[in-house]
């Protein structure tokens, strides 16, 4: 009886030391997980939502890094041809994606419309004028208009071609302040050294000191559409495909949406 009740307290102190031992001993940690760098290319002006949209993407894929080279799609579009490794390229216009696609960099059947942009008119958060549609841009409390320079600002370019269509340019023409870029366009309207700009419904979205009054009609200018698609040089075509597809689900596309895109199909 002795000896048991001795075994017993013996295997009682081995119980508590295990229990401490594996206290102290840290639970060995799971296999490193395989890391998957994906090469996003994309316009510039995406790069909130894109960056909101990464972050979703890490918690449901943390095997995934995703790596944005983000720029001016003309840009983008030339490092692609030299050779840059990108998996997916999102371009702000067609033009750049159907030069790639011209030299077969394009996997075609995966393009598709991931976004597009409106043009809208913006006023000083304080303005009083009246205007809700581009005819009030004739009206005489508005001497300067703000747009981007057509010849190399697209935003600008879409201006154009709403003031032509809806025959409003020669009555306009004098009041109009060229800007180097749409993002400039917004500060001379913020700053109030313009009545009005015209811009993308995303930058308008961006800024809390200007207001948006009108949208240019849908059928008044080429639509504003941000094509993508992986491209034929991808270095991981599978994991660049499941992000794809990820980019145009409903959880994506409501990332896009609260920074003024809307869908592009």
């Amino acid at each position: 009886a002795m000896l048991k009740g001795l075994l017993r307290i013996v295997l009682m102190l081995l119980c508590v030391v295990g229990l401490f031992g594996c206290a102290g001993v840290k639970e060995a940690p799971p296999a490193a997980v395989q890391t998957i760098e994906l090469n996003v290319s994309a316009a510039v002006s995406l790069k909130d939502a894109l960056m909101e949209i990464q972050k979703n993407y890490q918690v449901k894929h943390p095997e995934v890094k995703l790596l944005y080279n983000l720029g001016a799609s003309g840009s983008l579009q030339k490092q692609i041809e030299q050779g840059a490794p990108t998996d997916i390229f999102i371009s702000a216009a067609a033009q750049q994606m159907n030069s790639l696609a011209d030299k077969k960099l394009v996997n075609t059947t995966t393009r598709k419309n991931l976004v597009r942009n409106q043009l809208v008119i913006v006023v000083p958060k304080a303005s009083t004028i009246s205007i809700n549609d581009f005819t009030g841009l004739t009206q005489t409390g508005i001497n300067k208009i703000a747009v981007g320079e057509p010849n190399v600002v697209p935003a600008g370019q879409y201006a154009q071609q709403v003031l032509q269509k809806l025959d409003l340019l020669e009555t306009v023409k004098d009041k109009l302040v060229f800007a180097k870029d749409v993002r400039t366009v917004l500060a001379y309207t913020e700053t109030g050294n313009v009545e009005a700009g015209i811009v993308y419904k995303t930058d308008a979205a961006s800024s809390d000191k200007v207001k948006v009054v009108a949208s240019a009609p849908a059928d008044s200018h080429e639509p504003i559409f941000y094509p993508a698609a992986v491209l034929t040089g991808a270095k991981q075509a599978a994991a660049a495909e499941t992000f794809f597809a990820y980019l145009f689900s409903p959880e994506a596309q409501i990332v896009f949406e609260k920074y003024g895109f809307s869908k592009g199909e």
